[in-house]
């Protein structure tokens, strides 16, 4: 069996597994069977690390369940095959090389020495990250504790723990109703969500770039260098993350704002700047957001993440490479060129097939949708498509709970189409074995 189908395979028994588990009376509090359909969608959304959900965390689900959610996300952002090798590391398995291509495949890379180290050192950066996120959100949750009290909160450790890891993991799944909203007068807590979202979306080889470089070293060799994909990931996010940030408060000052603290305003503007291109969390109501300010949201979701990330999307890299080349075709320039350094034609044709492919996905998917669903909104289903396809987890109102068994199906498709990424459907619906040798005469063609 090819390699690549190990990963559809591998997700999908984690979705089967996870809805069998779902399933079970000890996943709820009240020892129900849950309905197959919910169990289902709700492993999907989980393995998929999108936050969409139509039952209630932390009403529906017991420790176990919310354990067995907890275990999906983990897996789900680390992938499958990441953690299929890092147990084989740990046992002193040797990794065969289908493997490791597949690897770095999904990390964005070429070639990295010591590919078992990294795999080793991605699975214990996401531990230690999300460790030190707990601290921080456990900290804020007793700040009126005494100490004493406070280290034997078993409550506040499962509450920051769990949001640290939806937060790093980008799922977005609440254990409060309306998301994160009701931490809305608890600024530092929004800015440690907000820090642990960035960091799940940017990616793991940004993270590792950025802690080998020594950049207090004056020697270049000793000092080592960003990486391009650590140039343009680092400057798309910041510059995304600022721009949707100025438009939250010019959109929203007199609009959503005006119901929360003026000191909390700049923490919320601040986390949901952020939100839009990766994680599911809120702390506004979308259907509350201007009309402007959900069209900008769902253009940043289909945006998304960074490769090797926990976030979904086209991915911000492919989005500048695709802005790029768009703007050298228009000046004439032959290459696309990004920090003085040339983009492969190869892997400017991926961002242009993945472009096209992403859009033709929420296009069918739409299209089921809006035959289905005929009492939702176009708006409302508009967003929760792209929402799906970006694996990003945000809803307006009851959009998710309000499907029928059609349109859950078709967010599920949706869902776990875009945690494969476009390029691996390509891959498998095309396949790159085949070559073709022959080239045919040219003609000219009238566009435009």
């Amino acid at each position: 069996m090819k390699c690549k189908w190990l990963i559809v395979f591998g997700f999908l028994g984690a979705i089967l597994l996870g809805a069998v588990l779902f399933m079970l009376p000890i996943s709820s509090p009240t020892h129900t069977w849950m309905r197959p359909g919910d169990a289902l969608f709700t492993a999907c959304s989980a393995v998929c690390i999108t936050g969409l959900t139509v039952v209630d965390v932390g009403r529906d689900l017991s420790c176990f369940g919310q354990a067995v959610l907890l275990c999906l996300v983990q897996l789900g952002c680390a992938g499958i095959m990441t953690c299929a090798t890092f147990f084989l590391v740990v046992v002193g398995r040797r990794i065969s090389l289908a493997s490791e291509f597949t690897l770095m495949n999904a990390y964005g890379v070429s070639g990295v020495r010591g590919f078992r180290s990294l795999v080793v050192w991605v699975v214990a950066a996401m531990f230690v990250i999300e460790v030190l996120g707990t601290l921080l959100l456990w900290f804020q949750f007793t700040l009126d504790q005494p100490i004493q009290a406070a280290l034997l909160n078993g409550r506040a450790w499962y509450r920051a723990y769990f949001f640290a890891v939806m937060a790093f993991c980008n799922a977005g799944f609440s254990l409060d109703p309306g998301s994160i909203a009701g931490f809305q007068n608890q600024p530092f807590v929004i800015v440690t969500m907000g820090v642990l979202v960035i960091l799940g979306g940017v990616g793991f080889l940004v993270i590792y770039n950025l802690c080998t470089v020594k950049f207090w070293r004056r020697n270049l060799m000793k000092r080592g260098r960003l990486t391009l994909h650590a140039r343009v990931v680092l400057q798309w996010t910041f510059l995304f993350s600022l721009l949707m940030f100025v438009l939250f408060y010019l959109l929203e000052w007199k609009g959503a704002l005006t119901d929360y603290a003026p000191s909390s305003r700049p923490a919320i503007a601040f986390f949901q700047a952020l939100t839009p291109r990766t994680c599911g969390f809120t702390v506004v109501p979308v259907e509350d957001l201007h009309p402007a300010m959900r069209f900008l949201s769902e253009v940043m979701m289909f945006i998304g993440a960074a490769p090797g990330g926990a976030g979904g999307g086209i991915k911000i890299t492919t989005f500048a490479v695709f802005l790029t080349t768009l703007l050298a075709i228009c000046r004439g320039n032959r290459d696309t060129v990004m920090f003085r350094r040339a983009v492969p034609e190869a892997v400017v044709r991926e961002a242009i097939v993945i472009v096209i492919v992403f859009g033709a996905l929420v296009t069918c998917a739409m299209t089921v949708l809006l035959v289905s669903e005929e009492g939702l909104s176009f708006e409302y289903l508009l967003f929760e498509t792209v929402s799906a396809v970006s694996t990003t987890g945000l809803s307006c109102a009851d959009t998710t709970v309000s499907l029928s068994a059609v349109g859950r199906a078709v967010i599920m498709v949706c869902m776990f189409c875009g945690r494969l990424g476009a390029i691996a459907i390509v891959m498998l619906i095309g396949g790159q074995d085949e070559r073709i040798t022959i080239r045919y005469a040219k003609e000219e063609l009238v566009v435009g």
